[in-house]
């Protein structure tokens, strides 16, 4: 199976098909205890990795049936030294977690279907994302995420990805340890309901900050973890806008808050929230990158690979 790491971001696909929806999944509508929202810990037991497996075949399917490739994101997010220590996890267990999710994320690429099919390391903030109280330096940032990405390294991964972040200085440590593994990595930052980082900076000076310090190191940007109305609006024609090449999409319009607070699942309208991306992608045509994160599972992307199609096609 073809390996993307030379030639990321330019995949042989118009569409590329993203998921990061399954702990939400996997809580609401599986019953799946995930202490610290940590999906990692079902890498240690066979009805685990099957679990996994079966998310990965399933857009992997999507993918060939729609004609669009898939980025296999790994059940990594929160799999860094701080947050598994909290899960009493050494680091010496967490980097071969680490390892051992691009090991099942490869063995489904030659598993699974004839998309084209990218391996996406999957690392999230240090800390919580959306009330980031406590924020690092870029030196800081650098420094602590390399023990993470150094592991992931060694793998077959293809990119290194940064979902949820909330300001331009752990992005930018984040961009320079792949740039020293000389890795490709996406920034995906996440928005409020009126469409600002959690810090409250805009996203287009978010990404000035973070090229201007990397010398525009990042593949690409991308928003994700809020619905298409909270981003929308923030969204222009200007020359930042080329920077940004992904959506993926909560399936709820509560904020955060309301989220974290929620006793059950808002899965919100599949059908909706599949024509918004597609509209999204009739506004600017060099989006590439579309899916679900929080309240989303498969219906909901079979619908947004299929409306994303057809604004391709139209």
């Amino acid at each position: 199976m073809a390996r993307y790491r030379d030639s990321f971001p330019h995949v042989d696909a118009l569409v590329m098909l993203a998921y990061v929806g399954m702990e939400t999944d996997l809580i609401f509508t599986q019953g799946i205890d995930l202490p610290g929202f940590a999906s990692y810990p079902l890498l240690e037991h066979a009805d685990g990795r099957q679990r996994l497996l079966t998310y990965y075949r399933d857009l992997i399917t999507l993918g060939t049936q729609e004609n669009a490739g898939v980025i296999l994101e790994s059940p990594t997010w929160v799999a860094n030294r701080d947050r598994g220590a909290e899960l009493g996890y050494t680091p010496e267990t967490l980097m071969r977690l680490n390892q051992e999710a691009l090991a099942l994320m490869a063995q489904a690429r030659v598993q699974f279907g004839d998309a084209p099919t990218v391996l996406s390391a999957n690392i999230g903030p240090r800390n919580d994302a959306y009330a980031p109280d406590v924020q690092m330096t870029a030196d800081a940032a650098e420094q602590y995420h390399a023990e993470q990405i150094s592991a992931l390294a060694q793998t077959e991964v293809d990119v290194i990805s940064a979902y949820t972040l909330a300001y331009p200085a752990e992005a930018i440590g984040i961009t320079r340890t792949a740039r020293h593994h000389g890795l490709p990595v996406v920034i995906a930052f996440t928005v409020e309901t009126d469409g600002r980082l959690p810090t409250g900076a805009s996203l287009q000076d978010a990404i000035a900050e973070v090229d201007a310090a990397t010398d525009a190191y990042a593949a690409y940007f991308m928003i994700n973890c809020a619905h298409p109305d909270h981003f929308e609006g923030a969204l222009s024609d200007a020359a930042w806008m080329s920077r940004v090449k992904g959506l993926v999409a909560n399936a709820s319009r509560c904020s955060h808050a309301e989220l974290d607070n929620a006793d059950t699942l808002d899965d919100g309208d599949p059908e909706e929230l599949a024509d918004q991306l597609a509209g999204l992608k009739t506004r600017f045509p060099h989006l590439q990158v579309f899916g679900g994160c929080c309240g989303t599972d498969m219906r909901h992307m079979t619908r947004i690979a299929k409306a994303v199609r057809q604004a391709t096609s139209e």
